[in-house]
């Protein structure tokens, strides 16, 4: 087969950063097989506890916005999760602090979810770093 050069794939710069225009986004993942990914990233690249903490997150999250109907909402979900599972699949997360801007749009709710998991991790580092370490237990009654 004789093969021309004008039919050979080039690399363009249409809709990049060197044309003067903004990145082309990648397309949004839908959400069923964006879960699938981000539970095959997790089975991949994390460790069994820090595993079995994101999938049951994972899974909670994803329930919870089963039902959204807010278009703006759906996407702001899915590409944050398709952010993540990029992150997760690269490598690049360890380490990494939050954007504060993100911070600042999460609600009270999410920042209590975030404090909640961040205590969750530090105890977890605790156990397996500190031999003298007892998990935090609540006071016992008192007796009257």
């Amino acid at each position: 087969m004789r093969i021309f050069r004008r039919l050979l794939a080039t690399p363009s710069s249409v809709g990049t950063q060197s044309a003067g225009l903004r990145q082309v986004p990648p397309a949004l993942l839908p959400p069923i097989p964006l879960y699938r990914r981000i539970l095959r990233a997790h089975r991949k690249h994390l460790q069994p506890e820090m595993r079995v903490l994101g999938d049951k997150y994972i899974m909670s999250e994803f329930r919870a916005h089963r039902d959204i109907d807010n278009p703006m909402h759906i996407v702001g979900f899915l590409s944050e999760w398709q952010t993540y599972a990029q992150q997760i699949e690269g490598d690049l997360w360890q380490g990494e602090k939050m954007d504060k801007t993100k911070v600042d749009k999460m609600s009270d709710q999410q920042v209590g979810q975030m404090y909640e998991l961040m205590q969750s991790i530090r105890e977890q580092e605790l156990a397996e770093n500190d031999p003298d370490y007892v998990p935090h237990q609540p006071p016992p009654p008192e007796k009257q």
